[in-house]
Order: C-alpha cells, then structure tokens, then sequence
C-alpha cells in the first residue's frame, strides 16, 4: 500500500499574487484559489483515508507477527509504526479540514466581492468614456 504525494489536479498550480486588481481579475484569482483549495481538501481525504487504512493493516501485521512467535522487538516496533500512522492520519485530517473551511471562506469572499462590486464593474465595463479609478474620490 503506498501513497502518490504528487498532486493530481491542474488546479494545483498555484494562484498569481500580483497588483492586478481588476473586479474581473480579483474575482479570477478567488474563482482559482476556491478550487485549488477544495481540489487540496480533497486530495487530503483520500490521503487520510489511505493512512488509516495502513495502519488498520499495520496493525492486523502486528498480530500477525506476534501469533508467529517473531521477537517482542519487531512486535514493539510495528506497533510504533501503526501508532505513528494514526498520528499522522489524525493530522492530516486536521489539515483536510482547515484546506476545506478555506476553500469555503474563498468562495463566500467572492460572492462577497461580487455583491459589492459587481454592478459597480458592469456599469463601468458598459461606458465609452473612461471613468476614475476605484478610490479617485477618496483624495
């Protein structure tokens, strides 16, 4: 049983930080963010998923191991490595959980901006004439 850590999605290249701050541009960046994030809490599920699974059959090789009469030492020592695979299996469930509550919150933050700036955005994007910069008025 072995584990692939290499992403498996195109969304997990990640997201341009640049001064591009554009309505269309902002809500790109969100849009992309989003889906990397819950590609990322996915991703992490099945990693967990996986862990748990090693360590459920580390623990039946314990068994195993010790009904064949092996040293106590490779007992203690399989037994460390099932333990150790739950620990981390827990961990990474945690960081599953804090990659899908930020998936969530990017995706409320762009329905947010969205709300606020969108018909902002459309009414500027429809004009002919060029219109001050978001923050113009505020000098």
């Amino acid at each position: 049983m072995s584990s692939d850590l290499t992403p498996r999605s195109a969304s997990a290249a990640p997201v341009v930080a640049d001064d591009d701050n554009r309505y269309k541009a902002v809500q790109a960046k969100l849009d992309k963010l989003g889906k990397a994030m819950d590609d990322a809490a996915l991703e992490l599920e099945d990693l967990h998923r996986s862990m748990e699974r090693n360590a459920g059959h580390t623990e039946d090789v314990t068994t195993d191991i010790e009904n064949a009469g092996l040293d106590a030492k490779f007992v203690r020592l399989t037994v460390n490595v099932a333990l150790a695979l739950v620990g981390a299996s827990r961990e990474v469930r945690k960081l599953s959980d804090t990659a899908q509550e930020t998936a969530d919150l990017t995706h409320e933050t762009r329905r947010a901006h969205a709300k606020l700036y969108g018909a902002l955005d459309d009414i500027r994007s429809k004009r002919r004439e060029k219109t001050p910069r978001p923050g113009f008025f505020n000098r």
